[in-house]
């Protein structure tokens, strides 16, 4: 057995971290079909409060949420935890952001989107060959469809999925928010 399989043996259970509903339910849902104990939080306070009743081996964090964001949180997990390890995702992410999270203590980084492979091959790697990009030009930036379903998503997330409240501050008509929330994710 290579060292790269055994990296992840013993470790079951995991936190997903995300303000996007669909992404956070997905992944939770994947990860409970291979096995892992799955929490699940849209907010850094929320992450937080379940994680000091029940702490998990691995945390995958999305970088932008609204309140604070994933970096903070990878401290206070880590004074919590201090073995857990944190994956950072983001749509947004730039090289500085990458190396403030590895200094912080999560052993990667990734860009969105990611599925399960992604997540599991990037605990294994750890920190032992981060992928960072050596310009920020080589970091996937998010197409207009793509800014748009993590936008809306956020919004809702904020307005605690009320849809009449989310297409008033979105500035959209409640039923073209209804037809874009039935799309897949770009």
């Amino acid at each position: 057995m290579s060292a790269e399989s055994d990296a992840l043996s013993g470790l079951s259970s995991i936190m997903l971290v995300d303000d996007s509903i669909i992404l956070r339910d997905r992944l939770a849902e994947a990860f409970e079909e291979r096995g892992f104990r799955v929490l699940v939080a849209g907010t850094c306070d929320e992450a937080v409060e379940k994680f000091k009743l029940t702490p998990t081996d691995l945390a995958v964090v999305d970088l932008r949420m609204p309140g604070r964001s994933g970096l903070s949180l990878i401290q206070d997990i880590k004074q919590i935890s201090p073995d857990v390890r944190v994956l950072i995702l983001s749509g947004f992410g730039s090289i500085a952001t990458a190396i403030d999270a590895i200094k912080l203590g999560a052993v990667n980084f990734l860009p969105k989107p990611a599925d399960v492979d992604d997540i599991l091959n990037a605990f294994k790697r750890g920190g032992t060959e981060v992928e960072m990009p050596e310009t920020d030009e080589e970091i996937p930036v998010p197409t207009l469809a793509q800014a748009e379903w993590e936008h809306i998503h956020r919004v809702l997330a904020d307005c605690s999925n009320n849809i009449s409240e989310a297409s008033r501050r979105l500035g959209i008509h409640r039923r073209s928010l209804q037809r874009k929330l039935r799309k897949r994710a770009p």
